[in-house]
């Protein structure tokens, strides 16, 4: 049977608690102040605590510490008075599990102390190979690590990192190596919803509460309920919503678009952007009380850049991907397009990356991909080239060729127009040769690898 520890000088509260646990078929054992609670922790075995944050002899935050020092792995909870909300994130930064506010709402205890109870299941964290993190760098296993020890908590992490850095990846995995990992994880991109609609997609709303709403719908916190909900460029926010995502986290519970009643929501909330949200909040596009809240913990993510060792592994990962999805053999990277790989900054990070390497799955020749394809611009011109180059532009006139401008179709987007233009020139040689694709390829200039992938990705077998 499973044990709690229950600390807290009001006798009222420490039954009620003792009833809703022992209903749960957890045996209680219970301190009425901070020293008892210590020696009770150093000389017997419990599977969770749970504290009362103003104690007669201290407080819940000293025996937070105590807990990390002598039971790293119990999971410790605050009990804080009402709207004490600076409180209960003091005690997450100091590593409490979670909290839970006065009056005692018993779903919300029963949810937390289940979480809670599950961290002891969850055995030793993923090996380098099971973890989803490529690479072996040392900016990696510190990010392993920082992983590992989140994944135990429910505090609201705010992953930062440049754009394509993996953000989502980061978050998934604080998800997957936690107590909520048979439950859903629910990402949202906080930016591709209108901001009309955001309120019902992150709520839901009941049947007839405005017009078009035919039907109950379900929000994303109540698809996320037992899980994690991931904020994506949380930044985007608009400043009414962020004022209604800050009642949700705060009372743990939400109100649908037309109901009168609130729900209890059990989610753990786990935000990301590429912006500088700090900054957003000193130019007042952010407001500074959800910023407390998300940011309870920042786990920074290493840039490609600042791991450059771990480029060949991510390259073969992704060339073998390529290779699977369009049934071609793997290519190979000379050891001249590795180095230049290395050096090259990539501000786009792993992103960038993976359409650097699917350009260069495509031109190359002979299943090897050279210096040549991957096409990587000035970045890693040498100092004489630019020079010369500059000198020859100098040297000779300018032509300016007179080029017609071209003109959008209002009905169709840049990418689809371009998408037209080329499948229209694909067919034209492909009909001209009656179908054969190498005869074709050679007409178009291009490889027959690369044929095959554009005829793949524009639907044209």
């Amino acid at each position: 049977m499973k044990r709690a520890l229950i600390v807290d000088d009001e006798p009222d509260i420490r039954e009620l608690l003792e009833i809703t646990l022992g209903r749960m078929d957890i045996a209680t054992e219970s301190a009425a102040d901070l020293a008892s609670a210590k020696r009770l922790i150093t000389e017997e075995e419990f599977d969770l605590c749970l504290t009362d944050m103003h104690l007669p002899d201290g407080d819940g935050l000293d025996l937070v510490h105590h807990v990390g020092v002598e039971r790293p792995g119990l999971p410790i909870a605050v009990i804080t008075a009402f709207g004490s909300m600076d409180t209960a994130i003091t005690a997450l930064k100091a590593g409490a599990f979670d909290f839970v506010q006065k009056p005692v709402d018993l779903e919300q205890l029963r949810n937390l102390v289940d979480t809670a109870l599950k961290l002891s299941a969850i055995g030793d964290p993923a090996t380098d190979s099971e973890s989803g993190l490529t690479g072996s760098s040392d900016a990696v296993q510190i990010l392993r690590t920082q992983i590992a020890k989140l994944a135990r908590s429910q505090a609201p992490v705010y992953v930062s990192g440049e754009s394509g850095s993996g953000k989502e990846v980061v978050a998934r995995l604080i998800h997957e190596q936690g107590p909520r990992a048979d439950q859903p994880f629910v990402p949202v991109n906080c930016g591709a919803i209108p901001s009309e609609l955001m309120e019902s997609e992150f709520f839901g709303h009941k049947k007839g509460s405005f017009t078009g709403a035919i039907a109950d719908k379900e929000g994303l916190f109540q698809a996320a309920h037992g899980g994690t909900l991931f904020l994506d460029e949380v930044a985007d926010l608009p400043l009414p919503m962020q004022v209604k995502l800050l009642r949700a986290i705060q009372e743990k519970a939400i109100r649908p678009v037309g109901s009168e009643q609130e729900l209890a929501i059990d989610v753990r909330i786990l935000s990301a952007t590429h912006q500088d949200l700090a900054a957003q909040v000193e130019a007042g596009a952010f407001r500074q009380d959800l910023y407390y809240r998300l940011n309870v913990i920042e786990l920074p993510v290493p840039s490609l850049r600042e791991r450059a060792g771990d480029i060949p592994q991510f390259a073969a990962q992704i060339l073998e991907r390529l290779a699977q999805d369009y049934r071609q053999a793997a290519p190979e990277i000379s050891d001249t397009a590795m180095t230049a790989l290395k050096q090259y900054p990539f501000p786009g990070n792993v992103r960038e990356l993976e359409n650097v390497l699917e350009r260069a799955f495509t031109l190359c020749e002979h299943d090897r991909i050279e210096l040549e394809d991957l096409n990587l611009g000035d970045a890693l011109r040498p100092p004489h080239e630019d020079s010369a180059g500059a000198a020859a532009e100098s040297a000779s006139p300018v032509v300016q060729d007179e080029t017609p401008d071209a003109v959008l179709p209002p009905d169709q987007s840049l990418e689809e127009y371009l998408e037209s233009i080329e499948r229209k020139v694909i067919t034209d040689a492909l009909e001209k040769t009656r179908w054969n694709k190498t005869a074709a390829a050679k007409d178009l200039g291009i490889t027959f690898r690369a044929l095959r992938y554009r005829l793949k990705k524009l639907k044209l077998e």
